[in-house]
């Protein structure tokens, strides 16, 4: 029987409107729960709906969400970011520290373990070391930066009058010299150590994978022709070659 007929087969209510179907009522119970019942026994008495079309693809862009900071502020990234620029100046030969990413690198590390120094003893008692030996203090790394940015900072305000980043290149080195000559008496860390450890922070951002941070677009390989991590080179032990492409830790994935 079909719909119309089965309409005309029902009794009018009293108002004289029709009594729906049983067809009718299960077709719009169909719509009500979101089409579910779409197989079996009832599927073919529901009207075939079009497939609404796909979710248009996020837009491809080339941000770098790696360059987060995770540990300093805004001031303190800014020192820094000065700072590892003049330890590392772009030059003829590729970017500096600055386009590369070194101050996120330094940054990262500061807020994971390194930063807390979780693989060094630091329990008491604690002795001024030897030259070779490092620092044998009790402050962490992640401390010793924030009261080194610090200083740079209040070192630059009074000889110059002015914030650390916002001083000519020439001032900056002058700065940066006095910290690595210890001509800055600092009461909590040793000027030379802090500088010594920014020195050493730059340039493993400079050069590590950019995996951490730094070293964007394995610039910094390429200057020094380092292939970075390939897994392996028996495809081209055998072949002249003198220069291959880096690759990343994420190429392999």
């Amino acid at each position: 029987m079909s719909e119309q007929d089965e309409q005309q087969t029902k009794p009018a209510k009293p108002d004289g409107s029709q009594t729906m179907s049983r067809r009718k009522f299960l077709r719009n119970s169909g719509y009500a729960v979101g089409g579910v019942v779409l197989g079996g026994v009832l599927g073919y008495l529901l009207p075939k709906r079009e497939t609404p079309p796909a979710a248009p693809a996020p837009a491809q862009n080339d941000n770098n969400y790696n360059q987060a900071l995770m540990f300093f502020n805004q001031e303190q990234y800014r020192i820094t970011e000065a700072a590892v620029e003049r330890i590392f100046p772009a030059d003829d030969n590729g970017p500096g520290a600055k386009e590369l990413g070194a101050a996120f690198f330094i940054d990262h590390q500061l807020a994971g373990d390194w930063g807390f120094n979780a693989r060094d003893y630091m329990q008491p008692p604690f002795y001024v070391g030897e030259k070779t030996q490092g620092y044998q203090g009790r402050l962490r790394r992640r401390e010793i930066f924030y009261i080194g940015l610090r200083e740079i900072q209040n070192y630059s305000q009074k000889k110059y009058q002015k914030d650390f980043p916002s001083l000519a290149p020439e001032e900056q080195d002058a700065v940066l010299t006095a910290f690595q000559n210890d001509e800055v008496k600092l009461t909590t860390i040793s000027a030379s150590g802090f500088f010594n450890l920014l020195r050493s922070s730059t340039l493993e951002g400079v050069y590590s994978d950019p995996l951490y941070g730094g070293n964007k677009n394995m610039q910094g390989w390429t200057m020094r022709q380092y292939p970075g991590n390939q897994m392996a080179y028996t495809n081209i032990i055998e072949k002249n070659f003198t220069v291959i492409p880096p690759k990343s830790l994420k190429d392999h994935l």
